[in-house]
């Protein structure tokens, strides 16, 4: 066990038993149990613990679960349309199933339940110098030679869990993914014949820009016979598996064929592989199908660990390969040597990592292998990001509380946010684009359920529903904030201020002002001693045309704006915007105790471009005084929007960029 995950746990105030200890430093170190020493076996041992996980443990879930959905369907506000044990996901079991559409929500028009995906909300990625930082932090763009991409492939306990309902239920504390700023495919994983992503994943994702897979998984040759048994099995297999996304809206498929294929039925796999590739590519927006390494031309079951000869034409008739993760530097080698031969990028190369350490680093030395993934100019695909929850039990914590626990919340956002900053300078990172632009950081759980910064009242009880999710900072908030769910100015949590010493970053952006009018709103609260403490939203703008020139404006509460260059001081309006120009409700006196809202009105001289959005917060030594952020709502308005009093920052006219400049 390194320092860090020692740090993390020491702060959550647990302690692990010797045994405990000794197997999560096994677990950590990447050290394969007697089953896994070669390939094969290693494939019986993740069977066993991914699909094997309890069975008895899931038929008493699964009871539970029904006996929750009676007291939920209670709970509906709308039993015309709620019908929730049709809104609850499902897998699909047999081809049988596949084949006559035989799912619960078959005649639901999901488009009232499932937010379409939209690619816009967010631009190119960038690669950061820093992640956390904001003054003096850069970006490179990403360009087609030096692109990577990301691929997280979610599998925690054989899935269909808690995420499987349309409304929540109340483990608050149930895993929760908010680092969606650097994944650019995010597949649903279970061993289910046809796995269907939940919709609270689905809305969760899409709300990012996220693209989502769902899993086709052979693992019994029966199965196999009967959908490669002609090519009108072929066919219809392949029309059944793109009616599921279009009726459930999800974006494609992560296909893994596990058994051995007869050599007379190779021409049909392939002839499956490029229809699917083809009919998801054409019939459904975004459309991706990513083939998995398990077989080979000749049709053995023989995991390859990189791209060479004996998968290339699985790989050609897809979007991308999944790497199985058990390579090594040659497998990288010989795969980079494979892409060149295919005159492919190797971002279509996703070399595969299981964070439970089997066969290469995993769990807090995750980013060993990371970093060999990426310099060598692959794609990741990460396995099981779940593990930061799903292990916890290790260490003494209650995973399967049904109401929740607050330790296992909070020492579960720890761990993965630690997690996820290892690894982060290995990915690259999305900025957000679209406005209006505005998040309450609610994660799609909660203890309890506030609006305004105040309890609602009559909604005691913990939820968690990923629909729910709003748009979520940009990188880890690791040692810089938290998830705070004791109070909240809407949705189930806000944010904690950790760091008290250094301005950090919140949102990688790339807002557009094109007309040179911005609105920036945002609220907050200080515990404690609230006149020794100050509280700055900081944008970092840049001209439009060019990103070399920086100009930082501190949103905070200064004795009227300065204005000044490289560095502008703003003061909140005294009033409200005029009505309609900002998502904030408009009556400010309404606000729970505590609770501020403060809008700044801007007018540049020119067209700019917001490119950060950090926080800076200052406390006297030694003070426990405690900043919460509640909201933060940027917008770019029109000049008719002008009204009242604003701010002019003339840019272009006095040189504001930079006074060295000419």
């Amino acid at each position: 066990m390194d320092n860090l995950e020692s740090r993390v746990l020491e702060n959550c105030s647990k302690v692990m038993e010797n045994s405990e200890i000794e197997r999560e430093k096994d677990k950590i170190a990447g050290i394969p149990a007697e089953e896994e020493a070669v390939v094969s076996e290693k494939k019986r041992g993740i069977e066993e613990e991914v699909v094997g996980r309890g069975k008895e443990e899931e038929k008493e879930e699964r009871e539970q679960a029904c006996g929750k959905e009676t007291v939920q369907r209670e709970k509906c506000r709308d039993p015309n349309t709620c019908r929730c044990p049709q809104l609850e996901a499902e897998p699909i079991k047999d081809n049988r199933q596949l084949l006559e559409f035989r799912v619960r929500s078959r005649d639901i028009d999901w488009r009232q339940y499932v937010q379409p995906l939209d690619t816009s909300v967010r631009a190119a990625a960038v690669y950061l110098d820093r992640q956390a930082d904001f003054v003096g932090s850069g970006r490179r763009p990403v360009t087609e030679d030096s692109r990577r991409e990301l691929l997280v492939c979610h599998d925690m306990m054989g899935n269909y869990l808690e995420d499987r309902h349309f409304h929540s239920s109340q483990k608050y504390d149930d895993y929760r993914f908010v680092h969606w700023s650097a994944v650019d495919y995010f597949c649903y994983f279970s061993h289910d014949y046809v796995t269907i992503p939940p919709c609270g994943w689905l809305n969760a994702a899409h709300r990012h820009g996220v693209p989502v897979l769902g899993t086709f998984i052979v693992e019994a040759t029966a199965r196999l016979d009967e959908f490669l048994a002609t090519e009108e099995s072929v066919e219809g297999t392949v029309e059944a598996l793109t009616r599921l996304c279009e009726h459930f809206g999800f974006e494609g498929w992560l296909v893994n064929v596990e058994v051995t294929v007869p050599q007379s039925k190779m021409p049909s796999l392939y002839r499956f592989v490029r229809q699917l590739t083809t009919a998801t590519e054409s019939r459904v927006p975004h459309g991706r199908v990513f083939w998995y390494d398990s077989v080979t031309e000749d049709g053995q079951l023989r995991w390859q660990n990189e791209l060479n000869s004996r998968n290339a034409e699985f790989f050609r008739r897809s979007h991308g390969t999944l790497i199985n993760y058990a390579w090594d530097e040659g497998h990288l080698e010989r795969s980079a040597q494979q892409a060149a031969r295919e005159q492919a990028h190797r971002h279509r190369v996703f070399m595969g990592l299981d964070v439970f350490g089997r066969s290469r680093r995993g769990g807090f030395q995750s980013v060993e292998t990371m970093e060999l993934i990426a310099n060598s100019g692959f794609s990741a695909g990460i396995f099981a990001p779940g593990w930061t929850f799903e292990t916890l039990h290790r260490f003494g914590y209650n995973i399967k509380n049904p109401r929740g626990d607050d330790q296992v919340n909070a020492s579960f956002l720890a761990r993965n946010e630690a997690w996820w900053a290892r690894i982060w300078p290995t990915l690259a990172t999305h900025p957000y684009r679209s406005l209006p632009f505005f998040t309450d950081f609610c994660v799609g759980s909660g203890r309890l359920e506030f609006e305004r910064g105040a309890r609602i009242a009559g909604e005691e009880s913990p939820f968690f529903n990923l629909s729910r999710q709003s748009l979520q900072p940009s990188v880890p908030l690791d040692r810089n904030a938290v998830h705070h769910f004791d109070e909240a100015y809407s949705g189930g949590c806000s944010l904690l201020v950790t760091n008290y010493e250094r301005a950090f970053r919140l949102f990688v952006t790339d807002f557009e002002l094109a007309l040179g009018v911005l609105l920036l709103s945002y609220v907050f609260k200080i515990d404690g001693d609230a006149a020794a403490t100050t509280f700055d939203l900081l944008l970092q703008v840049t001209p439009l045309r060019r990103n070399d020139e920086d100009l930082y404006l501190f949103c905070g509460d200064y004795e009227g704006s300065i204005v000044a260059p490289q560095r502008c001081y703003l003061s909140p309006l005294e009033r409200d915007p005029p009505s309609g120009l900002s998502r904030l409700r408009q009556d400010s006196r309404s606000l729970a105790a505590g609770w501020q809202v403060r809008h700044y009105l801007v007018k540049f001289d020119g067209p700019v471009r917001v490119q950060d959005i950090g926080v800076m917060c200052r406390r006297p030594a030694e003070s426990s005084t405690q900043a919460k952020l509640g909201v933060v709502y940027v917008d770019a308005l029109s000049l008719e929007d002008l009204r009242g009093s604003w701010t002019d920052i003339p840019v272009y006219g006095k040189r504001m960029w930079n006074e060295q400049r000419t």
